[in-house]
């Protein structure tokens, strides 16, 4: 049956651009979903997607299923502004719900693109939520509009809604698989119809997914801290490659592929993840600051004080605080009342959109030697000016680390970075890099210090423990849609916008 529909927008717009200011990479979105939730499963599923909001904060929606009927809701702006109304349930009705939290790196952030997807088949109507990136989007899309499709979206998401759609399998999960036997990338899926939730994983572990319980109910979502925001438990993560099917006989496990060695991103521990989320069976708030213990033994420096850049750099700050034997200071702080730097209504107050977010703390940085801790650096911008602000506020000497290896390679599995001319360390060397930044000294935790810091320990270049192409150039899939059949010549890497909105 046809769904229900309510599209609409907040009283703030975020268009997708990157501002020069902007010098974050960012991840696509989170998913959640719930099943067997007794009426509210859309607001456990909001509650899931609030704990999700740093994966995404352009645009979010949710559909529930009550009966054969489906309810949705598409937004742009904020979880809590758009399903934060004591109405929810009224509204999305039903035991099972599927949501999505997005900041697009495929398709633009158009009304369109918003998910959960839904599409009306013959077996009845389906819902999917996707995290992630499709690197043979272009060419599917292209043999799919070839046979006939008709896109109404520019998301590489509707690819995989158009391909179990012209399966030729009988049931809904087979055709599901069939999809999953066709795409490539790193994607984590769930998936709602009337009947069943299903969630599913990449081969290699890339983007990551958990299972957990709420009394009865089943629950799968981007990371464990949606769990404790809902107030489910923990049961483990989705593994590489898994498809889990979840109806009123209970859950069940697939695993339709050959099996492969796990890839999960070494991002997800750097900057992504929450760091009170378990990701891949660890902790991401002791693997930052194990990175940072790696960090002041691969790169001390006499100081007086350590700083973090807030908030991602906290933990790392705290692990080469204690490794070094510095002091641990709160020399920047950060306001929590801002919208992002690019949303600013000029130039100029976006020039200035650092420093409002940023400010140094005078009092515990004036006359200091100061080890200033990121979680990564990609264009430097940021940090040029956070360098700047430090020295203003009187420190004698600034000394910046980075907790991750240089980026030096742009991302096609669902991260947003900039392109490869620029990344920063791809362009320049450590000489260059720190003088450009202004500081006296600059280090970056090595390969190796990171895969110890994940208890991986030396990276094993044969067969790496981990997705980690942003610092070393191996790309763990072929990326189809940046080949060109005569002379391998590279096209560009993002993904095709086919369609403009007004």
């Amino acid at each position: 049956m046809s769904p229900s529909h309510r599209i609409a927008d907040p009283v703030v717009h975020r268009a997708h651009h990157r501002d020069a200011d902007d010098d974050r990479p960012r991840l696509e979105c989170g998913v959640c979903g719930v099943w067997g939730a007794e009426g509210d499963a859309a607001a456990a599923v909001a509650l899931g997607l609030h704990a999700l909001q740093h994966r995404g904060q352009e645009a979010c929606g949710i559909a529930s299923v009550a009966g054969d009927r489906f309810h949705t809701e598409r937004h742009q702006g904020l979880v809590g502004e758009a399903f934060g109304g004591a109405d929810l349930v009224d509204r999305l009705p039903g035991d099972a719900a599927v949501g999505h939290t997005r900041y697009s790196t495929s398709g633009g952030s158009f009304l369109r693109n918003i998910q959960p997807m839904f599409a009306d088949l013959d077996t009845g109507g389906i819902a999917i939520a996707h995290n992630g990136n499709l690197t043979n989007f272009r060419a599917l899309r292209n043999e799919l509009v070839a046979e006939g499709s008709i896109f109404q979206s520019t998301s590489d998401s509707e690819v995989i809604l158009h391909l179990i759609a012209r399966s030729r399998r009988s049931r809904i999960v087979d055709r599901f698989v069939d999809a999953l036997s066709r795409i490539e990338g790193g994607y984590a899926l769930v998936a709602q119809t009337p009947k069943k939730m299903i969630g599913a994983r990449d081969p290699l572990g890339i983007r990551p997914l958990v299972l957990g319980r709420l009394g009865e109910a089943w629950v799968l979502a981007s990371e464990s801290c949606a769990l404790d925001t809902i107030g489910a438990t923990f049961i483990r993560d989705v593994e590489h490659g898994e498809v889990v099917v979840i109806d009123e006989e209970g859950l069940r496990s697939m695993r339709p592929f050959p099996a492969r060695a796990a890839r999960p991103c070494l991002f997800e521990y750097v900057y992504f993840s929450r760091p009170d989320s378990v990701v891949n069976g660890k902790s991401v708030y002791e693997v930052r600051k194990a990175m940072g213990r790696a960090l002041a033994r691969e790169h001390g420096v006499e100081a007086d004080i350590v700083v973090p850049v807030p908030d991602s750099g906290v933990p790392a700050a705290l692990g080469y605080a204690q490794e070094s034997g510095l002091p641990f200071e709160m020399g920047i702080i950060r306001s929590h009342y801002l919208g992002r730097t690019f949303i600013q209504p000029s130039q100029g107050a976006r020039q200035k959109g650092v420093k409002m977010k940023h400010s140094p703390n005078r009092a515990a940085l004036a006359g200091k030697r100061v080890v200033l801790i990121d979680d990564s650096i990609v264009r430097g911008t940021t940090s040029l000016k956070l360098v700047r602000s430090v020295r203003a506020a009187g420190a004698a000497e600034v000394h910046l680390r980075s907790a991750s290896p240089p980026i030096l390679y742009p991302d096609f599995y669902g991260i947003d970075m900039p392109e490869r001319e620029q990344l920063l360390a791809a362009n320049h060397s450590l000489a260059e890099m720190r003088a450009l930044l202004e500081v006296d000294s600059l280090g970056f935790l090595s390969v190796d210090g990171l895969y110890g810091a994940v208890g991986a320990g030396p990276r094993n270049a044969e067969q790496p423990q981990y997705t980690d192409h942003y610092f070393t150039g191996d790309y763990p899939t072929r990326l189809l849609d940046r080949e060109v059949e005569t002379g391998g010549a590279e096209v560009a890497h993002k993904q095709l916008s086919l369609l403009v909105s007004a």
